[in-house]
């Protein structure tokens, strides 16, 4: 996954290495992965991605961290 070219969240800090990170391949996949932890990357379809990141954005996953 080293050809995959991460762009940062426009929500990151500027400086900062906590964020989430995003890069799409050629096979349709969207991988995820937090930038203070690179090794460890989220690969799944851009479907569920944008069902993910819908749920995100109308709050529908607040408070589920325990």
């Amino acid at each position: 996954m080293n050809q995959l070219r991460w762009r940062k969240s426009s929500f990151s800090e500027p400086g900062s290495d906590t964020c989430v990170e995003i890069a799409s391949s050629s096979t349709s996949a969207s991988h995820l992965r937090e930038s203070a932890d690179p090794a460890t990357v989220i690969t799944t379809t851009r479907p569920a991605l944008r069902a993910l990141l819908a749920s995100v954005k109308a709050g529908q996953l607040d408070g589920l961290a325990g």
